[in-house]
């Protein structure tokens, strides 16, 4: 079953051309990856998946709900309940810094949810316990390490219990030692089935995990298939460029 459906989508900035009809099918359980250089329409294709940017061309299905059809967005309200179902983890952890890790994990699903205190708190601990946090519930986020905020915002994500996973770069922010507890439980949710879109530079991650990895450049996808072929045996040369670039060892 296609969780996302993306048809010919465009999308334009001041003029400038961001997005050049794009296609792309994720299927329920896929962990889709998206790779490419800096600036190729990457993290602004995954902000037109819930709505943050919108595309003047173009169609966006997900969750068997439309998004946006013929470059017209839906409804606000019908938005909203969209966005309950696809859960999005940026570069910047977002977390609210008054409120405690349990209560920026609990304050979606109380007020969007309209779920109970104690409903919220029993999902939080478990979610906080899944991300290895179950001991830093009523800790403050400017406590906490770039690793453990990202893996607090994961939570948070996951408490509005969503269908679809967008993760925009998660571990750019991070100092490198921390990378691998932010890629170890997306690993545990690509494991559980979750349906996933992850725009990464991590290359290891991306050929470790990934049912399909999407090149992306110049606004455009260069080429998409299964790991093994992107990144042993590439079939555009502007993949290889990349891949050789990214791949190189770093000098002593």
């Amino acid at each position: 079953m296609s969780m996302i459906t993306i048809s010919q989508l465009g999308k334009s900035f001041s003029g400038q051309r961001i997005l050049r009809g794009i296609d792309l099918q994720v299927e329920a359980s896929q962990v889709v990856v998206i790779i490419g250089p800096s600036g190729s329409g990457k993290s602004t294709l995954l902000r037109c998946c819930n709505g943050l940017e919108v595309a003047e061309e173009g169609s966006i299905s997900i969750c068997n709900q439309h998004l946006l059809i013929d470059g017209k967005i839906i409804a606000d309200h019908a938005l909203n309940d969209l966005r309950t179902q696809v859960g999005m983890v940026f570069q910047s952890f977002n977390l609210f810094p008054h409120l405690s890790v349990l209560e920026n994990v609990t304050v979606g699903p109380r007020k969007i949810r309209g779920m109970s205190k104690d409903q919220a708190e029993t999902l939080a601990h478990d979610l906080l316990a899944k991300v290895g946090l179950a001991a830093k519930a009523d800790a403050m986020p400017a406590t906490l390490s770039g690793g453990q905020k990202q893996r607090v915002a994961i939570a948070r994500a996951l408490a509005m219990q969503p269908q679809v996973m967008l993760f925009d770069e998660p571990t750019s922010a991070l100092d490198p030692e921390l990378v691998g507890e932010v890629l170890q439980v997306m690993k545990t949710l690509a494991n559980e089935g979750m349906t996933m879109i992850v725009v990464t530079h991590e290359m290891g991650f991306a050929r470790e995990v990934a049912d399909r990895v999407v090149v992306m450049d110049q606004g455009c996808i260069v080429e998409a298939g299964p790991p093994g072929q992107i990144f042993v045996n590439p079939t555009q040369e502007r993949t290889r460029s990349f891949l050789q670039a990214v791949l190189r060892p770093a000098s002593v």
